[in-house]
């Protein structure tokens, strides 16, 4: 295949994945035809969304380099099946939830080894540096974080149009062949000086300096495993950004967590100084599409369009502690451990991380446990939900659960919605609406 034949199938993909993403809603829905009435829920399901996704989808079927082709083996299964009964990640919802699972779990397996591997070389480096001391800064700790989404993308666009090589296990492969580039560490070396046992002639300390080396553990991110690991060109990273985007509002994982255009459109309002009183603890409210900070970056995206995690831990910090940290801060501190996922929002770890960073006790809650929700806002504490599709989003997004009232109702603070803020909400829609996915320990986190 010639360079110039390359290069224009990848044009036509990354053309058409930037279609399938903006049609993610279609996609779904279709899927769950599919789910619910095979062959012919698929049918109604595509006869009901519009012909200009009919067209993206087709455009799908029809380019072979394109990675929905390719993702089968990974994520769905066989998507034409395999003449068996077997099922499938598109018939069977049940399957999808699963293959997503054994990916994070290898990923994270192997990002792990990656922490072990970079503590080694600390250890090899100290022993021959002559230095008294040493201390090891890992802001990591044994919370991997990372985008599994986007290591997919990157890994399917390497293999262009190799499709038939592409499986977990390859990538896996692939990723513990290259755990030597997923952390790296930097060092600084200080002489620090104590004061040892008193000279009894002068009546002096004895100060003895020793010479401590600081390591600093880096996690190289995706963008340098693109560069490092898997070798893109700059078209493959195109595409594999694009994907990991559509794969996001496919999935409906809650990882996405972008504000649509007719949201992130509203007119500019400042809300400083707003503070609810209605529920058992005052809350400060912020909201990320405030005139102040809504073009303000969070990492290479912006707060007003993806920083719902970052001010719903603004609303929950500024509420429980005796800091104001307002969103455009916590979004730097987001970024800089490792929690933005860039053109989805925030990996769900930042709601204990950063309640943990501030002093916060914290645990994770699911929503077959509504008693504990219940209890928790009657004593005071704050609940960080991660929604799904439904009242609160098209996609996935964090809001603070403030209060409740004293027929149930729930009280709520929406980084995206001061309207929604004001309303008492009926505790099944939250419980039904919550992530059926979520991570580190959610879709629920009692704060305080």
């Amino acid at each position: 295949m010639t360079d110039e034949i390359r290069k224009a199938q990848n044009n036509s993909a990354e053309s058409t994945v930037k279609s399938a993403a903006k049609a993610g809603k279609a996609v779904s829905n279709i899927t769950r035809g599919a789910a619910t009435g095979g062959i012919h829920g698929v049918a109604l399901e595509t006869a009901k969304a519009s012909k200009k996704w009919i067209i993206a989808l087709v455009g799908i079927i029809l380019i072979p380099v394109l990675i929905v082709a390719m993702l089968p083996s990974v994520i769905f299964g066989s998507l034409l099946g395999d003449g068996t009964e077997t099922a499938n990640g598109i018939s069977d919802n049940a399957v999808l939830t699963q293959n997503m699972v054994d990916l994070n779990t290898g990923i994270s397996t192997i990002l792990s080894e990656g922490l072990t591997d970079v503590l080694d070389r600390i250890d090899a480096d100290f022993a021959a540096s002559g230095c008294d001391a040493m201390e090891v800064n890992n802001p990591y700790g044994s919370d991997v974080v990372f985008n599994a989404n986007y290591f997919v993308a990157l890994y399917c666009a390497s293999k262009d149009t190799d499709a038939a090589s592409i499986s977990k296990s390859d990538m896996e492969s692939v990723l513990r062949s290259h755990k030597d580039k997923l952390y790296s560490f930097s060092f600084t070396d200080e002489v620090r000086q104590e004061e040892g046992e008193v000279d009894e002639a002068t009546g002096v300390p004895e100060v003895i300096e020793t010479t401590v080396r600081v390591y600093e553990i880096i996690y190289n991110g995706e963008a340098y495993f693109a560069d490092e690991v898997f070798a893109l060109s700059d078209d493959q990273k195109n595409l594999a950004s694009n994907y990991a985007q559509n794969l996001s509002v496919f999935l409906s994982d809650g990882v996405y967590q972008a504000l649509s255009e007719t949201d992130f459109a509203q007119m500019g309002i400042s809300y400083d100084g707003v503070v609810f009183t209605d529920g058992s603890t005052q809350v400060t409210y912020y909201n990320q599409l405030d005139d102040r900070w809504r073009y303000l970056p969070y990492g290479t995206d912006d707060i007003g369009g993806y920083a719902c995690g970052p001010t719903a831990m603004s609303i929950v910090v500024s509420s429980l502690t005796s800091e104001t940290v307002d969103p455009p801060h916590m979004a730097q501190w987001a970024y800089e451990h490792g929690y933005w996922c860039s053109k989805s929002g925030s990996y769900h770890s930042l709601i204990p991380g950063a309640a943990e960073e501030w002093g916060l006790a914290v645990e994770g809650c699911t929503a077959s446990e509504p008693q504990r929700i219940v209890d928790a806002l009657a004593d005071g504490k704050l609940v960080v939900a991660l929604m799904s599709k439904g009242h609160f989003t098209s996609s996935g997004h964090f809001i603070v659960l403030r209060g409740v009232t004293s027929d149930e109702k729930i009280l709520v603070a929406d980084p995206a919605s001061y309207k929604r803020s004001e309303k008492q909400w009926d505790f099944s829609i939250i419980l039904n609406e919550a992530s059926k996915n979520a991570g580190a320990g959610g879709p629920f986190w009692i704060i305080g």
